[in-house]
């Protein structure tokens, strides 16, 4: 029996023996080195951009008011429409007016008629005197009393003037063309005294707007130090604002129609920091309304040669911002960098990187410094914000 199990013990011991040496012999399968996405760095000139935020207000905005006391008795538009100037819009009871300037000018009559009275007796005095049939005091005092009744008759006509411009406030016209609101008055209300509505609507004019926004103090400053920098260097732009300024809508599109500033305030409210400024914009579509709210975009200065990368393609760490480079041998090299204003989904780099090297913005979690890479460059998609 032992006889018969040697030879099988020999022939496995070999077979395991040879399979081992050829396992030996095998090469070892080398793991490729991982595949990432790489941008090019170039050097362009980058605008920087500061938005704040503005109200939008008409090129003229007039309030339409109740300058008479009374019962409204007539709206004679429609809410929400354009006007043309001196078109009726109101009308007041003028009845207690009407019945003033017909007192009133039963006071003139009655005034002239005693001019009348004091011109004749002045006429029959003036002959009698030069007779001396009457004394030389009656001839003054009738000159006196055709004086007087002169004067009362100039009163009685102002008067009359005056009440005639009161009835004729219970006509409102529109002052200028443009849209007009919202009545706050009914017809049949008592206007023109608090808390009864004293201003009924108000018309504006939107062929052009006007949008108001507020810089505060430092911002002021730069902006200003910027203007003047530029007008000594090319004596093209004055601090008034002769640069174009964009505007951003509510729904994130850029205004067709660029403006400038017309209007800077005289000072800084010391109890707010920040100054007011104007800008006009045209607005030949009529879409821009007063009231409404939006971003107003100014170039604060030109970064020239600057470098920008995908924003994803940076890193932070224990406060270091850092990127990783490939070098000509494909190998990962951390690089500290100094960031600037973030620029649409890129950001600017201010110090660290130079035109023409390749940083890995995908894959980012595959490497780490000092490892072999295989960059595959790709273009980045540069993504619009805030309505550019």
């Amino acid at each position: 029996m032992k006889y018969k199990i040697k030879p099988l013990v020999i022939f496995l011991s070999a077979f395991f023996l040879i399979s081992a040496c050829q396992k030996e012999d095998a090469p070892t399968q080398a793991t490729p080195p991982p595949q990432v996405d790489v941008y090019t760095t170039k050097a362009e000139d980058v605008p920087i951009f500061q938005t704040y935020v503005g109200q939008v207000y008409g090129a003229k905005d007039i309030a339409i008011r109740a300058r008479v006391e009374g019962f409204l008795n007539g709206i004679h538009f429609k809410e929400g429409s354009e006007v043309k100037a001196e078109a009726l819009l109101y009308t007041i009871d003028s009845q207690p007016f009407e019945a003033q300037v017909a007192a009133q000018k039963g006071l003139v009559a009655e005034a002239n008629t005693h001019l009348t009275k004091a011109g004749n007796d002045l006429a029959r005095y003036r002959p009698l005197a030069a007779k001396k049939a009457v004394s030389q005091s009656d001839l003054d005092a009738a000159e006196a009393q055709y004086q007087a009744a002169q004067g009362a008759l100039d009163a009685a006509n102002a008067n009359l003037r005056a009440v005639e411009i009161q009835m004729g406030y219970t006509k409102i016209y529109s002052p200028i063309s443009g849209i007009i609101g919202k009545t706050r008055a009914k017809v049949g209300d008592f206007v023109g005294r608090d808390p009864n509505p004293v201003i009924l609507n108000t018309v504006s004019n939107t062929d052009h707007i006007l949008v108001e926004f507020f810089l505060s103090e430092t911002q002021y400053l730069k902006l200003a130090r910027q203007y003047l920098a530029e007008t000594e260097k090319k004596r093209q732009r004055e601090l008034d604002g002769s640069r174009e300024i964009q505007l951003i809508l509510a729904d994130g599109s850029l205004y067709p129609h660029t403006g400038h500033a017309t209007f800077i305030d005289r000072m800084i409210d010391p109890m707010t920091g920040a100054i007011l400024v104007q800008a006009s914009f045209p607005n030949p579509s009529g879409i821009m309304r007063p009231g409404q709210f939006a971003k107003v975009k100014i170039q604060i200065f030109n970064a020239r040669d600057s470098i920008l990368v995908p924003q994803r393609a940076v890193t932070e760490l224990q406060g270091m911002t850092r990127v990783f480079v490939v070098d000509d041998k494909d190998t990962v090299r951390e690089r500290k960098v100094t960031m600037g204003p973030k620029i649409d989904n890129l950001w600017l780099v201010s110090q660290g990187l130079k035109p023409g090297e390749k940083i890995i913005f995908e894959g980012l979690q595959k490497i780490a410094d000092g490892v072999v890479v295989k960059p595959v460059e790709k273009q980045f998609q540069r993504i619009k914000q805030d309505g550019q």
